[in-house]
């Protein structure tokens, strides 16, 4: 999957994946991690996501990374936010009220750029990739955030021949097949959600569910 593939989705709107409320799970089981008010939240892939004005309710310094321009402008316009801009280094910089977003490629982030990250927030990163890039995605993860951070990682299982993702299918296998060399983990919840979720149902779904891990990085 190349970024092509992103940023020609912003440039047609094509962007299903994007949810107009808070995520219920990140209510439900952010406290879980049990972070100070001021501590910096790293969300990967955020894309516009509302889910970043709630964890800056909370009193969190929000740090973002998203490839397309197309929606880091569309983030500050809709929310009413003018951002500073600046360049470091392989990113452009936009930040405004608390919440900052890098616009460039995920893995072009270094340690410094997350040296204050203590906590991450993963709705629609790792189910975004396809197999062939959830394991990069992963090793260069944990590589630039120190030990302890933790992650609410959030992911989809369904049978994966019955759809083509993304959003991709990640098993809890696959979660602690990818991160048991790097996390102590923990799963939350296990729910069964196709019936609330028509739209996967119409393509052609027969279980779909979603899981919600607790990730602490050694």
């Amino acid at each position: 999957m190349k970024k092509d593939f992103w940023l020609e989705r912003w440039e047609r709107e094509e962007i299903h994946f994007h949810q107009d409320e808070f995520n219920p799970y990140l209510h439900q089981y952010w406290h879980d991690l049990h972070l100070a008010r001021d501590s910096q939240v790293f969300v990967p892939l955020c894309g516009k996501s509302h889910d970043m004005l709630w964890l800056l309710e909370q009193g969190h310094r929000v740090l973002g990374v998203e490839l397309s321009a197309i929606a880091v402008q569309a983030f500050f316009k809709e929310n009413g936010y003018t951002p500073q801009h600046d360049v470091r280094g392989k990113f452009d910089s936009c930040e405004a009220n608390g919440i900052g977003i890098l616009c460039g490629d995920f893995f072009d982030l270094s340690k410094d750029d997350l040296a204050n990250v203590t906590g991450v927030y993963d709705r629609a990163s790792l189910i975004a990739l396809p197999p062939e890039m959830r394991e990069r995605y992963v090793r260069h993860l944990v590589s630039i955030l120190l030990p302890a951070t933790q992650i609410l990682l959030i992911t989809l299982d369904y049978p994966q021949p019955e759809m083509q993702g993304p959003p991709f299918s990640v098993s809890s296998g696959e979660v602690e097949a990818l991160y048991r060399e790097h996390a102590e983990l923990r799963l939350l919840a296990q729910l069964d959600v196709l019936s609330q979720n028509p739209r996967f149902q119409q393509r052609g779904l027969s279980r779909l569910r979603e899981n919600i891990f607790l990730l602490t990085l050694r």
